[in-house]
């Protein structure tokens, strides 16, 4: 099968098509034909030796962890898919799923079907963009009807879709995002959006119960702490929580925590559900073929792109 690899660290220069072996499925395992891959922040900063390339290990390996496909073939034990099912997912991570590729294998149940009304690419778009809201908004904030939330990159692969299952949960969202990138933010549910390059979040927010930094700069972090009210919650996503800012968020009375996302295909399922009833939508930029998953992160890096970018590795 093809797919992209790199034999060292470095920049989008050292994804190379390269063929390899098809994997074979084990017990509880199925062999998922890709369609299309989905490409994530993670992907370009575990390519230069950066997140999660501990879990990776050295070169050579191959990137990439959201994945929309067809069922090829099941594993002894598997009795949530079929052969010919069309599914998601976000297997194994941070653990290698090797997504760049013509197939994978993994757990059929970290899989769901795939929502019926979206295209591979549309599909392959959402797993750990999705996950990640989800997971951040359900399980680590526990987020209630009529709460104030600010989420920090809202145009961005997990941001445009935070927004939409905030306000699913009746949260009041906040958004912040370039100024032509409003509208589009509105038209997804946002209350309140925010223009960070003229306007201070913390002259026109206040008050907040939760704040969702997707950024994790020392200015971004600094101001939520500023902005939660008493109790409040801050999760910080790309970089985590160091001791400083524990302790700033302790001095405030507020609450600061990490957060890592995890397989789960039952979520999965939910998150399809919602798309299905055309309470959320997904925002996919650019699609590029296989062969070009180095133009693709050289975009991604670029920090400018609203929605996703994902790879057709079928055409």
């Amino acid at each position: 099968m093809k797919a992209i690899s790199q034999d060292r660290f470095g920049g989008p220069e050292v994804l190379k098509v390269v063929e390899l072996e098809r994997p074979q499925p084990l017990p509880t395992e199925v062999l998922v034909r890709v369609h299309a891959a989905g490409i994530n922040p993670v992907d370009y900063k575990s390519r230069e030796g950066g997140g999660m390339a501990g879990a990776l290990g050295e070169p050579p390996f191959v990137l990439g962890w959201d994945v929309s496909g067809v069922v090829e073939e099941i594993g002894f034990g598997v009795h949530t898919l079929a052969v010919g099912d069309e599914v998601y997912g976000m297997p194994w991570f941070p653990r290698a799923a090797s997504a760049y590729a013509e197939y994978v294998t993994a757990p059929a149940r970290q899989f769901a079907k795939k929502p019926a009304k979206l295209s591979h690419a549309e599909a392959a778009a959402i797993p750990l963009a999705g996950l990640t809201a989800w997971q951040i908004l359900t399980a680590a904030a526990s987020l209630e009807k009529g709460q104030r939330v600010l989420i920090h990159a809202a145009a961005g692969g997990v941001g445009h879709l935070a927004v939409q299952f905030a306000k699913h949960l009746g949260a009041h969202v906040i958004g912040t995002a370039s100024k032509e990138k409003h509208d589009w933010l509105l038209s997804l549910g946002a209350d309140e959006v925010i223009d960070y390059h003229a306007t201070s979040v913390e002259d026109a927010t206040g008050d907040l119960d939760l704040v969702v930094d997707l950024i994790g700069s020392e200015t971004t972090l600094a101001q939520s702490v500023k902005v939660l009210k008493p109790g409040g919650l801050l999760v910080a996503v790309p970089g985590g929580t160091s001791p400083e800012l524990l302790a700033a968020a302790d001095a405030a009375g507020v609450r600061a925590k990490s957060f890592l996302v995890e397989p789960d295909g039952p979520a999965l399922g939910e998150i399809a559900a919602l798309v299905e009833a055309g309470e959320i939508r997904i925002e996919v930029e650019q699609v590029f073929p296989l062969a070009g998953a180095a133009a693709a992160h050289r975009q991604l890096a670029t920090g400018r792109t609203r929605g996703k970018l994902v790879l057709d590795t079928i055409n």
